[in-house]
């Protein structure tokens, strides 16, 4: 078994609203390829970029902390013409938060001047550092180990 892996989805927080209430995270439009990366027991952090997909209102915030519960990646009848796939996740309360005042400590952010592009991957790994850094300061309430 390998160990455990610790991930982001970038996603607006309007679908990351229906996520939640649905239990799956969907990424990079609905590809396959990035969720097969993710293993059970691995975690997700959601981060927003913008309130909505198709809007410019920035949200720039943390907005969900979320478990893999299962090794199943499927496809989503969303739309005649739109089949994206989608992993199941169990989210845990927290309380959503800025990245700006996260950012000169975060890692994976190795140029705080262009501090936005890593997300521009849509879904990547972080290390554990820095997963715990950020999810100290969302006071979630279940507990990881």
């Amino acid at each position: 078994m390998r160990a455990k892996k610790y991930w982001i989805a970038a996603i607006s927080k309007e679908h990351t609203k229906r996520a939640i209430n649905g239990g799956f995270i969907q990424v990079c439009h609905g590809k396959q390829a990035p969720l097969k990366r993710m293993q059970k027991e691995d975690y997700l952090l959601v981060y927003s970029s913008k309130i909505t997909m198709e809007e410019n209102e920035k949200c720039q915030a943390f907005t969900a902390l979320g478990k893999v519960i299962d090794d199943e990646v499927y496809d989503f009848q969303m739309t005649e013409n739109f089949v994206p796939f989608r992993r199941n996740i169990q989210f845990m309360e927290c309380n959503e938060v800025s990245i700006l005042p996260l950012i000169e400590n975060l890692e994976f952010i190795s140029n705080k001047k262009s501090w936005g592009y890593p997300f521009r991957y849509g879904f990547f790994e972080i290390n554990e550092n820095d997963f715990n850094f950020i999810t100290s300061k969302m006071a979630f309430k279940a507990n990881v180990d």
